[in-house]
């Protein structure tokens, strides 16, 4: 029986191809002049595609596959070869090709430059696309590179649950769950999870290092590039550690696995560089450099010298205690400092309300991770460990605690210090690729009037 072997392993592994074999995968081109016929074909493996060589004197179904459609599946058998104009790109020559499965006549991906929100309209398809293809393969490797640095690192994995009563950032931002007034499910309303880390905070108080990652949910109406309705967050919780320690973890945790999916993604990546070459450059940064840091109140020093010396920003209120706008996270991280850049100690006015209070009492412990060309990556905190400080803060912020004493309870029972974050997983996918629009990191994009898939 002749072995069907991988594209990716034929090209990395052309000298021990020496016999028949086959490749099986999807047409993404086909052309014939009658006699001879070129038909590109990708089974997955890897960005590349290999090209199918067939002739009427010399190949078995000759005729059937002539007339194989883009996104047909085929099966292809046949002896590597060196191109006759190119001795570095090797072909199938094929003595036998057999088409699996026709495509329609109206199959909507043709090899031509597609748009962003074509492609969104046909999600189900857009990763049989070479680009999708490599950002689908970059999250994957990066999804990977989070895990083994966690593990390597001795951190336990723990499933926060995504059904909660918890609003974990007190903004109201949650979609509910139907639930029968009549015939309850649960004895108060559930919300689908916009955090794990109240979850995580507990079980820190007993392992010390530990990390979710999984979906969360944000019911906010928000319509930019940088917002969906789901997404993934990475969220440890470590024990022990105050601000500054913990802004030392995120350094070393991004440049970690920026530099794995750098080394084992480098193909997309360059696939990538060939339209935007700077993206080399920016991640040699991030692996190399050290991020700067800035406290809020300098920042907003800097943001207000960068008005009066004629910076245009659509918000040019600036000033002590404002919620910082993208515009205003760019500015600082890509022509303040031009790298990856932490702001910290924000003021308390504006943040949520676990975070530990400064002496000062007009600020947290809190740091913000600002990135080139997106803007917030990462939030993170030291977090209040005074039950009575932490129940004056919900009590300022109005908060119903009914359904969060648990969480306010731990600081009864041992609760020193902790201190964590959250990484917007897509968010830094957007960072690594250099894209535009988050929609085009996940899969099936979920987004306010839009639930085609």
């Amino acid at each position: 029986m002749i072995q069907v072997e991988d594209i990716k392993e034929i090209l990395c592994n052309k000298q021990n191809h020496t016999n028949t074999f086959s490749v099986r995968g999807w047409v993404k081109s086909n052309r014939d002049s009658g006699k001879i016929g070129f038909c590109e074909v990708n089974d997955g493996s890897c960005l590349e595609n290999m090209q199918v060589v067939y002739k009427k004197e010399s190949t078995t179904g000759f005729d059937e596959i002539k007339t194989a459609r883009t996104g047909a599946a085929i099966l292809a058998t046949g002896v590597l070869k060196p191109n006759k104009n190119d001795p570095n790109v090797s072909e199938l020559i094929a003595s036998q090709v057999v088409v699996l499965k026709q495509a329609s006549t109206d199959y909507p991906l043709q090899k031509k430059q597609h748009s962003w929100e074509f492609l969104r309209d046909v999600a189900h398809l857009r990763p049989r696309t070479t680009t999708m293809a490599a950002i689908m393969r970059v999250r994957s490797v990066l999804s990977y590179a989070i895990h083994a640095f966690f593990q390597s690192n001795d951190y336990l994995w723990i499933a926060s649950p995504i059904i909660t009563s918890n609003d974990a950032e007190g903004a109201g931002e949650n979609f509910e769950i139907t639930n029968d007034p009549k015939n309850p499910f649960f004895d108060k309303q559930g919300k689908l999870t916009v955090s794990g880390q109240l979850n995580a905070e507990a079980y820190a108080q007993a392992f010390g290092k530990v990390y979710t990652f999984g979906p969360t949910f944000r019911a906010e109406r928000s319509h930019t590039s940088r917002h969906m309705a789901e997404f993934w967050m990475v969220e440890p919780e470590i024990a022990f550690i105050d601000l500054q320690q913990l802004i030392a973890v995120i350094e070393v945790f991004i440049k970690n696995i920026v530099k794995y999916v750098y080394e084992k993604c480098l193909p997309e990546i360059n696939f990538f560089a060939k339209d935007k070459p700077h993206i080399i450059k920016r991640i040699e940064a991030i692996i190399n450099k050290d991020f700067a840091k800035v406290e809020y109140k300098k920042a907003i020093e800097l943001l207000q010298q960068a008005k009066e010396q004629g910076v245009k920003f659509e918000n040019d209120n600036i000033f002590f205690g404002m919620d910082l706008a993208s515009e205003h996270e760019r500015y600082v991280c890509e022509k303040i400092y031009n790298c990856p850049t932490f702001i910290y100690n924000y003021p308390k006015a504006i943040k949520a309300f676990y975070m530990k209070a400064n002496s000062d009492n007009l600020t947290v412990a809190s740091t913000d991770l600002l990135v080139e060309g997106v803007g917030e990556i990462v939030g993170g905190s030291q977090r209040e460990d005074d039950y009575d400080k932490l129940m004056q803060r919900c009590s300022e912020t109005k908060m119903d605690i009914s359904s969060i004493q648990w969480y306010l309870d731990l600081r009864k029972y041992g609760y020193h210090s902790s201190s964590g974050f959250g990484l917007g997983f897509e968010r830094l996918i957007m960072y690594i690729l250099d894209l535009e629009n988050i929609r085009e990191t996940i899969p099936f994009p979920r987004v306010e009037g839009s639930l085609k898939f």
